[in-house]
């Protein structure tokens, strides 16, 4: 990968000051939307052994996300630090940048809006995409695609068509949305997981001078930090899917605006490493349904946290591990943006083994796939 580390002229407290408002505001507004929930009727009531909990639980709290994160990017945007080089913090953000982060604002409200219903009156799966798809189209619109992608380990960028570039694009946003949707599970299990991804993200768009991704990163860690109090076990709150699909729209759109071409790495496979337990999970799920002629979309107890849970964890225990898992992940990442492959292929086989400890148990060396029929039961 070729070495284009940029001094960073920004100062921290600017960083701190995107963070601290974010944080401030989650851990203020997310009371008000348990109030709301109640008086709506906004509630989870678990109707099928698919919950983990057992009582009625507000799930609309993903709108303190959103409030504080679109906040925290427009207050970055006025201050002008969405830019790169020696313009950040002047206010003089090229006007395309800008639209761009609009467009990201404006498909990320889109996406709230739809997760939001979902939340409130229930939506068929198949609607639930279409929404997401619809919500890219517009970050598409606005400039912000994946139109090359750059040998990492040489020179060399291969373009692509406006078609491919939108399909590519499209697919990376609504693959990215679903992962942080499917893994929101357990109490603050999504809220950490994203925190995690997003500060690891920041951090290596901090080295390679990308604060457009870096900026918007911290907003999103420090919205899930002020809302992890409410939602960690046992939780108070939910984020929903208004939430967690917000997170995971936003984590994929604000990662590819507007990359330096030598720096691809840090608008693609950054993420994917940061979210690999999470990626991973969503991909394991979608072979589990269609091995067992279910529907890709559905929904199932055998994911990787309801795994971990009838080992007899508890919920606590399960989400720190998945911490953990998640936590080796993005330091592989961080390691990986430092040109450091080996330590990189170490940390990810350790997380390897332990997903594979939780796929397996003392009787199986390989996962359990296939569902057995009643038939075979008896």
């Amino acid at each position: 990968m070729e070495n284009i580390y940029i001094e960073n002229t920004v100062p921290a407290t600017y960083l701190w000051l995107i963070i601290i408002v974010a944080f401030v505001l989650s851990l203020a507004i997310t009371p008000i939307t348990i109030r709301v929930a109640k008086k709506t009727g906004a509630m989870d009531i678990p109707k099928d052994n698919r919950r983990a909990h057992d009582h009625p639980v507000p799930r609309i709290g993903g709108t303190a996300i959103f409030i504080s994160v679109t906040v925290a990017v427009l207050i970055a945007l006025y201050l002008g630090l969405l830019d790169s080089g020696d313009t950040v913090g002047k206010a003089t953000l090229d006007p395309r940048r800008e639209e761009a982060v609009l467009g990201i604002l404006l498909g990320g409200a889109c996406i709230y809006l739809v997760g939001l219903i979902d939340d409130i009156k229930g939506m068929k799966p198949v609607v639930k995409l279409c929404g997401q798809i619809v919500s890219a189209v517009i970050v598409f619109a606005f400039g912000v695609r994946i139109d090359f992608i750059g040998n990492i380990f040489g020179p060399g960028v291969q373009e692509f068509g406006f078609i491919l570039s939108l399909i590519i694009t499209v697919i990376w946003i609504a693959g990215i949305t679903n992962c942080i949707n499917l893994i929101d599970g357990l109490d603050g299990l999504a809220a950490g997981l994203s925190a995690m991804s997003a500060f690891c993200i920041a951090y290596v768009a901090y080295i390679f001078g990308m604060y457009p991704a870096c900026f918007p990163m911290l907003a999103i860690a420090g919205a899930c930090i002020g809302f992890l109090p409410y939602n960690f076990y046992p939780a108070k709150t939910f984020m929903g899917d208004c939430g967690s699909q917000y997170l995971g729209f936003m984590i994929a759109a604000f990662s590819i605006l507007g990359p330096v071409k030598g720096a691809t790495v840090v608008a693609v496979i950054i993420p994917v490493l940061c979210l690999a337990l999470p990626i991973l999970d969503m991909l394991f799920a979608m072979f589990r349904r269609w091995i067992n002629k279910r529907p890709i979309m559905g929904a199932d107890k055998e994911h990787f946290h309801h795994r971990l849970m009838r080992t007899g964890m508890g919920q606590r225990r399960t989400v720190l591990c998945m911490y953990g898992i998640g936590g080796i992940m993005g330091i592989a990442a961080i390691l990986f943006s430092r040109e450091l492959y080996k330590e990189t292929a170490g940390l990810f086989a350790i997380a390897f083994m332990y997903m594979y400890i939780v796929l397996t148990d003392s009787n199986r060396i390989v996962p359990t796939i296939r569902e057995k029929k009643s038939s075979d039961k008896k």
